[in-house]
């Protein structure tokens, strides 16, 4: 039963979500007694893929084609279903461009799918469960795929990978696929510099109604910027333009799976909830202490944000001085 995990890159770099595709990938291989390799579409070093070694990765298909440097949902499809074709279990990344690739790849390969993995996977009697989080994050769920060949998506910042010390074989990979597989026509792209985005971060700062209007949102983003965050809001937020869409995280927004979730100045309405409560640790900070937020907070500030996010800065000033 062979592995195979696609390995999504962004300007010749490793996402850190397909780091850990690749960590599910080995682990399942190991499950399983066999290997898991890769493949990798567009333009990426040397050093960059031999990295994947560490993680468990015995062999990279390398399509170093300079096409695939943008991203088209049917042309990666297809590229990676051809490579599939002899492999039992595939294993990509559940972020944006996972989600609209995994179902293309399962359809290719007539292989069952589960999205949303969120646990390593078990392997009894010959048959694999994927574990996934059910009831926006209150339940989990053991999925037993029968298919021959199976499609698993790896929630974001549901794993740990654990770096090893290995070496991965690099082999050159041309897919049977034509400039009309890419149907996506890129014009120009504006990209957003400076900011760590929600689907990488590891430490998220967020803000809501509480702080009143856009103009007071610097000290969010001073707190963000020192502890070296991402900033993120609730969708009222974003539905008065006081923030810009790509940060509304919720049911509606982008499912953030963060170390630490700072919530200042957020009720906690369930459709919020359901983006974050994933999240390792949350904080929060309302004037309200019967808002609903502070009953799945694992810490709770009670206070003025105007008050308490200043001090929250001045404190972690100190730390990071104190550090050095």
């Amino acid at each position: 039963m062979s592995v195979l995990v696609f390995v999504e890159i962004a300007d010749g770099k490793i996402k850190k979500a397909a780091y850990e595709a690749a960590y599910y990938a080995a682990k399942t291989a190991e499950l399983t007694g066999t290997t898991a390799e890769a493949v990798v579409l567009g333009t990426a070093g040397a050093d960059e893929l031999a990295n994947l070694g560490n993680f468990g990765i015995a062999k990279i298909h390398h399509a170093n084609d300079a096409r695939f440097n943008t991203f088209d949902s049917k042309a990666f499809a297809k590229a990676i279903a051809e490579k599939a074709a002899g492999a039992d279990i595939v294993v990509l990344s559940f972020g944006p461009n996972g989600k609209l690739l995994a179902p293309r790849v399962a359809v290719r390969l007539k292989a069952g799918y589960v999205p949303g993995a969120a646990e390593l996977p078990t392997f009894e009697g010959g048959t694999l469960k994927v574990v996934k989080n059910v009831f926006s994050g209150k339940a989990k769920a053991f999925y037993q795929v029968a298919t021959t060949k199976k499609v698993v998506a790896v929630s974001p910042n549901s794993l740990s990978p654990v770096k090893g010390s290995g070496t991965a074989a690099v082999e050159a990979f041309a897919p049977a696929v034509s400039d009309a597989d890419f149907g996506t026509v890129v014009k120009s792209v504006d990209k957003l510099t400076g900011h760590i985005p929600l689907t990488e971060a590891d430490l998220v700062v967020s803000a809501g109604r509480g702080l009143k209007g856009p103009e007071n949102w610097g000290m969010i983003e001073e707190l963000a910027n020192e502890m070296g965050a991402a900033t993120a809001c609730s969708r009222a937020v974003a539905d008065v333009d006081w923030r810009p869409h790509h940060e509304h995280v919720g049911q509606t927004g982008f499912m953030v799976k963060p170390n630490l979730y700072i919530a200042v100045g957020i009720s906690g309405a369930i459709q919020h909830l359901a983006g974050v409560n994933q999240s390792k640790v949350i904080v929060v900070v309302n004037t309200d202490p019967e808002a609903p937020f502070f009953k799945a907070a694992d810490y709770g500030i009670v206070g003025d944000a105007f008050v308490v996010v200043p001090k929250l800065i001045e404190e972690y000033k100190k730390f990071k001085a104190a550090a050095h």
